[in-house]
């Protein structure tokens, strides 16, 4: 048996150990009763940020939908259909969650990657390049042709999907209402930040201190 599949399933075996022989009332409730989330998140696909693993959250807890980049395309039933669209309207209409985090990241490569597409460059996939274009707007060049920076746009690429979110009618009317709250967070992998980005412009708030080690070499 390979490594790779060998810590899996000893990782596997562990959380057994824990929610199956020391802990079983939590997942024979959430076998038995179904999950009742509070919390959406819309996160990267980067193996780096893992919400369960940052928020330190037990089974049932949180909704995840991961994609490259964490977009939220606009709204457009029936036009091209999306995994992530299908995961938020269940957890949003069936599951009646109450919170909805997009989660960016820094170093994101598919940011990277769209940052390099409105440079101009050929990006030899078949599929990341078109699902990137959800953020197009979010990486404007300017009239020289130079693209933004890249924490610039993985702050410009949340706010659009923050927007996003509000041209989903079950989306928007639960908000209106107060029964919906959506969250912009991003997360500098090298120091360790949580950041609030304001919706509504420039800026962040930052909701978590970090800083780089002394003792990390680069």
């Amino acid at each position: 048996m390979v490594e790779a599949e060998q810590r899996l399933i000893t990782g596997y075996r562990g959380f057994r150990a824990r929610y199956y022989e020391q802990c079983p009332e939590r997942m024979h409730d959430l076998a038995v009763h179904g999950q009742s989330p509070d919390v959406l998140f819309i996160a990267c696909a980067d193996s780096r940020i893992d919400p369960a693993l940052l928020f330190d959250s037990e089974p049932g807890e949180l909704f995840v939908v991961r994609n490259v980049a964490n977009l939220v395309p606009p709204y457009g039933p029936g036009e091209n259909p999306d995994a992530t669209c299908a995961a938020m309207e269940f957890a949003v209409r069936d599951l009646g969650v109450q919170h909805i985090v997009i989660l960016g990241h820094s170093a994101c490569g598919g940011i990277k990657a769209l940052r390099a597409t409105m440079a101009g460059e050929d990006l030899p996939r078949d599929f990341i390049g078109p699902w990137i274009q959800n953020a197009a707007d979010a990486c404007p060049c300017d009239a020289d042709g130079n693209v933004p920076e890249q924490e610039a746009v993985e702050h410009a690429g949340i706010r659009m999907s923050l927007r996003n979110l509000m041209t989903f009618p079950w989306i928007a009317e639960k908000v209106e209402a107060g029964d919906l709250h959506l969250h912009g967070w991003w997360v500098d992998l090298l120091a360790g930040r949580l950041c609030d980005i304001n919706p509504d412009g420039d800026g962040l708030t930052q909701l978590v201190a970090g800083e780089i080690p002394d003792n990390v070499a680069d």
